[in-house]
């Protein structure tokens, strides 16, 4: 039973190997957290933070805005003697990305930082770390990247499609075009031609008339 739940608890790793944690925790003002992560040499260590402020006129936090919060992120190897290895000042919503240079505990620090003075009330900020390889992270990146490249290719070649439409109902247009002016031009000369006989009619009919009424001594 227990090398079951061995060969399960294994397999389980070895199809997951990543591991994702969310979690969140209350501070006042410029209050600085830290937690400590267990990461192997090569391990790519990726997080999201959102920083939330007290609103007495709400009674409730709201998102805090860039006029009100920065964010410090410090990462220090803890047996290294606290070497820094990353120092990050960002917005007070934003991601964390570090990759490990060597085997060991790693210290990572949170501190809100209010712009203003009035800004120093209660905060709450939000976490989520995901641990991974680095290259497991990076497939994930990659398939986001080709999911964006399948979805460019396929509006290009919607638009593609819609040049050739457009291209057809220009020549289609401009057929109808020559073919109304082919007939505008031969109703044209038609009238012209008819025009003619007209004219030849009538100066026949007048020279036979002019004749028949001398013949009748009339003229």
């Amino acid at each position: 039973m227990l090398c079951a739940v061995l060969i399960q608890l294994a397999f389980f790793l070895a199809v997951f190997p990543s591991k994702v944690s969310a979690f969140y925790f209350y501070g006042n003002g410029g209050e600085r957290k830290c937690f400590h992560k267990e990461l192997s040499k090569g391990t790519l260590l990726q997080g999201r933070y959102n920083v939330q402020i007290f609103d007495e006129k709400l009674d409730s936090f709201r998102d805090a805005i860039p006029q009100e919060f920065d964010v410090l992120v410090d990462i220090d190897e803890t047996f290294d003697d606290m070497h820094r290895v990353s120092h990050q000042k960002g917005s007070p919503r934003g991601e964390i990305s570090f990759n490990a240079l060597d085997s060991g505990e790693h210290r990572i620090c949170i501190q809100p930082q209010a712009t203003r003075w009035l800004n120093k009330g209660r905060t709450k900020v939000e976490l989520e770390f995901e641990v991974g390889a680095d290259t497991k992270l990076d497939s994930k990146q990659r398939s986001t990247v080709e999911s964006l490249q399948s979805k460019i290719e396929i509006l290009n070649e919607k638009v593609m499609e819609i040049r050739r439409e457009q291209k057809l109902v220009r020549d289609r247009e401009a057929k109808f075009r020559n073919a109304s002016e082919a007939v505008n031009s031969r109703a044209m000369w038609w009238s012209i031609v008819q025009l003619i006989v007209l004219g030849i009619t009538c100066a026949w009919q007048m020279r036979h008339l002019r004749s028949f009424f001398v013949k009748q001594k009339v003229l």
